[in-house]
């Protein structure tokens, strides 16, 4: 293929031929597909088009993603060929399914890959924009605001509060934008690749920290959010900044009402010790900018575990 180091152009694919093709995806796409060479060797790879999911917008977002990943070594699929509406990338070892009970070393391994892709610094440009919040695509405390969703208490408060803060925006670095267990790949029990970059850009680390920690409040136990925390921290060499901050906009960019009463408890869980990290609410003549990090731990404590969820977590 011919691109640019960060923006993809004109493709051209070599002489190989699909000999097979299988979906991921609810019989759309994306596709694995089994290319064969002129040599007779038999390569896989993953084919991605536009379906009743996934726009012409966010093929090019993940085409884009992909060239960055690769001009700094990052922990991804390979960008082998794009064109107008289909980009074809490698495949990766690993599996996209957690265990039950995740170990430690998963959960920071998890943050540090993350880390890795927040070490990048790049301007936004159209296939890769400013992302405000997690799967930035979506917008349900728009929704709700706006009667297009019911709300609740919690949710109606957690969103003042948020609406209330000056969005930090610095630092700002390549961000995934939708960082869940399924977006991963697991090797040796730790985390060694990130896959669907369909909503990357260029956004605070927040977006993803926040929502790996979201996911992983409501999949697993109440420390999960803090080893993820610790990964990206030790990772990184710094501390995170607003933690709170994100972890509410993350918990607040999902349905009222998600897969099961249960994840929906969870995720109530985790906005409400958000909400307490954060302390009292801006008051007259103080300033919305949000409050400093809180000491390094194992993150706000939530209910007591519950079995796993099934499928994806929402967002």
């Amino acid at each position: 293929m011919t691109a640019d180091p960060d923006r993809v152009t004109v493709v051209r694919c070599g002489k190989g031929k699909t000999e097979a093709a299988r979906s991921l995806h609810g019989g759309e796409s994306p596709w694995w597909v089994e290319i064969t060479a002129p040599d007779g060797s038999v390569h896989p790879a993953i084919l991605r088009t536009p379906s009743s999911r996934v726009t012409l917008e966010q093929i090019a977002t993940n085409a884009a993603a992909l060239v960055v990943a690769a001009r700094h070594g990052l922990p991804a699929p390979r960008l082998l060929a794009a064109g107008a509406t289909t980009t074809l990338e490698t495949v990766l070892p690993g599996t996209s399914t957690w265990p039950a009970a995740p170990s430690v070393a998963l959960l920071r391994s998890a943050g540090a890959a993350i880390a890795r892709v927040h070490a990048v610094t790049i301007e936004p440009r159209p296939e890769l924009p400013w992302r405000p919040r997690p799967i930035a695509v979506d917008d349900f405390a728009a929704d709700r605001r706006e009667g297009r969703m019911p709300t609740t208490a919690l949710l109606r408060r957690a969103d003042e509060r948020v609406r209330a803060i000056e969005p930090p925006r610095a630092p700002a670095v390549f961000v995934h934008g939708d960082v869940w267990p399924g977006n991963t790949l697991v090797r040796g029990g730790e985390v060694c690749a990130l896959i669907d970059w369909k909503t990357a850009g260029v956004g605070h680390p927040g977006v993803d920290l926040g929502e790996l920690r979201k996911q992983v409040a409501i999949l697993y136990d109440d420390d999960a959010p803090g080893h993820v925390l610790e990964g990206w921290e030790l990772a990184s060499g710094t501390r995170a900044a607003h933690v709170p901050y994100w972890d509410a906009v993350a918990a607040l960019n999902t349905p009222t009402q998600l897969y099961s009463p249960h994840a929906t408890l969870r995720r109530d869980a985790f906005l409400a010790a958000a909400l307490r990290a954060a302390g009292p609410p801006p008051g007259p003549g103080r300033s919305g900018t949000p409050a400093p990090p809180a000491a390094p731990g194992p993150g706000p404590r939530l209910c007591s575990r519950p079995g796993t969820g099934s499928g994806r977590g929402p967002g």
